[in-house]
Parts: structure tokens; C-alpha cells; sequence
């Protein structure tokens, strides 16, 4: 899967002379997070939620009202926008970009073309790929093993619970306790939770949680 299937589309873009007050009505009127900052269009920064609200005055702040409404008409995105973006392109596998957020600390990316931004992959695509991949709006039997981490024990258990009438809605591979096993979790439809739990428990090292 790569990020131009699923990132959001068009952006929402604001400019860097544009007040941070403005762009928080227009993060609170258009439900975003953060948005790109475009200059004759080109990519010149980007702008969370958060550095627009860090911008403001405090709620206890010594400044009457006007004051304060002030000083925000004078503080503008490019005072508090990040200027040395990182940015991915449509071809750029999910993955990969989940991997630039999490080393980076970073709830977004812009997704490039050309060298103009055709959408923004988010934190919030990536829970909603997540959901899909664990099949959590699926009904079913829920299960996580341990498993041997040798050649031909996935296959077995996808096997025998497919040739029992099981219909995989779901499949995940993770760390294990060790090096010698990984931990799998997987959502199956078809069979009864009793005969999942019988079938599986010959091939794998031990079921940390069955349910439906």
C-alpha cells in the first residue's frame, strides 16, 4: 500500500502571512491538526494545532482582552511555523512513512509531486489503516499466539484453519518474546471459538488471548 491511496486530499493549505488567530478558526472550522504552508506555490513550512495555540497568550496572562487580541493580530503562521519540512511522496510505502513519523516525533507529512503538495499523510490515516488491517470493525474470533519463529509454522496454522472452513479477515505479525518466536494476531471467520482454539494449540507455543 502506498501513501497516495490514502492520504487526505486536496490540502488544506494556509499562507505564511496569515494570522495564527485565522488559522485557528479555520483548524477548528475544517477539523485539522496541522496544514502545509504554501508561498507562490511552494512548499515554505508547516503548522500544527499546537504551535498556533502556543503562540497565544496564556489564559492567565496580566493582558486585558484587547490586548491580547492584539497580539495575536500581530503574530503571523511564518513566526511559528516549521520551516525544514519533511515530506514523502505518493509513491512511498505506508510503511515507510509511519516509520519518518515515529523517528521524528512528527503527527504529519506532506506528500509531494512535482514539487507541489498534492495531499498530507496523518497520524489519524494511519489509525484508520490500522483499524482496517486488524480487522477491528469485523466480527469474528480474535486470536493472539506465540509461534516458533521457524520456516512453514505460519503456513500450517493458516492451513489447518482454512481447511477447517476459516475465512481470514485479518493477520498480523509481531515481536515476540524472543528471537526463537514472533507473536502473531489474527481475526477469523467461519468456525466456532472452541474449534480455533483446538486446531491451534498443537502448532503454536502458547494462546495469550481468544475471543469473539
Amino acid at each position: 500500500m502506498l501513501v497516495g491511496k490514502r492520504m487526505s486530499h486536496p490540502v488544506i493549505w494556509i499562507t505564511p502571512d496569515m494570522p495564527v488567530h485565522e488559522a485557528l478558526i479555520l483548524f477548528k472550522s475544517e477539523h485539522i491538526r496541522r496544514a502545509p504552508v504554501i508561498k507562490n506555490n511552494k512548499l515554505v513550512g508547516i503548522v500544527s494545532d499546537r504551535d498556533l495555540l502556543n503562540a497565544s497568550p496564556s489564559p492567565v496572562s496580566s493582558l486585558s482582552i484587547w490586548e491580547m487580541n492584539y497580539l495575536l493580530t500581530k503574530i503571523i503562521v511564518a513566526d511559528v511555523m516549521t520551516k525544514k519540512v519533511i515530506t514523502v511522496s505518493e509513491e512511498t510505502p505506508i510503511e515507510e512513512a509511519a516509520r519518518i513519523m515515529s523517528d521524528n516525533k512528527i503527527g504529519g507529512l506532506p506528500v509531494m509531486k512535482d514539487g507541489h503538495v498534492v495531499g498530507i499523510i496523518t497520524e489519524t490515516d494511519l489509525f484508520k489503516i490500522f483499524l482496517e488491517l486488524m480487522g477491528a470493525r469485523e466480527r469474528g474470533v480474535r486470536v493472539t499466539a506465540l509461534l516458533a519463529e521457524k520456516p512453514g509454522q505460519l503456513a500450517k496454522v493458516t492451513e489447518t484453519l482454512s481447511a477447517l472452513g476459516g475465512n481470514f479477515i485479518a493477520f498480523g505479525v509481531f515481536t515476540g518474546e524472543d528471537p526463537t518466536n514472533r507473536l502473531i494476531t489474527f481475526k477469523i471467520t467461519g468456525l466456532k471459538k472452541s474449534d480455533v482454539e483446538n486446531a491451534l494449540k498443537p502448532l503454536v507455543e502458547s494462546i495469550s488471548d481468544i475471543r469473539e
